[in-house]
């Protein structure tokens, strides 16, 4: 009688095709978003690909299993992780530099332009380009907490719930970093173009 309550072989294999369809939707809607977001964070486009893709993969191997609506969290929450660990080893590569390199310098400022909207004119594209670096030097000065609310908030749309879980702090941290967030870049940005209040 047992086998009358086993899920037939054709059944188990949909339902996993259905989560792992589900699964690949969501790695493709948040790459480009994710991408963004660590390129903020990192100012290398190169490694910003890099550590979403390996914080993609580590979710689809580790969390494949989790509801979908957990998805968003754990990603983020992976993501900071890597973003921090990237910074961490830049902090040791430079005291390394410092005392071993050549005086190459490899540092180069982030391809802003890659964010603008290529369908304008040539005067938008680079209107746009310049308003897209400063949006992103502006984003790059406030405090990591404060960034990092901002950035899953506005950019990726997350709940404060999930922005909470992402983050690893109560729901009111998340309210007040944000909070601050908006206040610093309104004031940097009104600074930078006082006309346009």
């Amino acid at each position: 009688m047992d086998h009358a309550y086993a899920l037939s072989p054709a059944l188990v294999i949909d339902t996993s095709q259905h989560d792992s369809v589900a699964l690949n939707r969501f790695c493709a809607e948040v790459r480009v978003r994710a991408t963004r977001m660590a390129l903020i964070e990192l100012r290398d486009a190169a490694l910003a690909a890099d550590v979403v893709q390996d914080s993609l993969l580590k979710l689809v191997s580790n969390y494949k299993l989790r509801p979908a609506e957990e998805w968003a969290p754990l990603f983020y929450s992976i993501l900071r992780n890597r973003i921090t660990d990237m910074h961490r080893r830049r902090k040791v590569e430079k005291i390394f530099d410092f005392f071993f390199s050549s005086d190459e310098e490899e540092d180069q400022p982030p391809s802003w332009e890659q964010i603008a909207d290529t369908a304008l004119g040539p005067e938008q594209e680079v209107a746009n380009g310049q308003l897209a670096g400063r949006i992103a030097d502006a984003i790059s000065a406030l405090s990591p907490r404060q960034r990092e609310a901002f950035l899953l908030r506005e950019m990726e749309g997350l709940s404060i719930v999930d922005t909470a879980a992402a983050m690893k702090v109560s729901e009111g941290s998340v309210k007040t970093h944000h909070m601050r967030a908006l206040t610093r870049l309104r004031e940097l940005l009104e600074s930078d173009h006082p006309a346009k209040v």
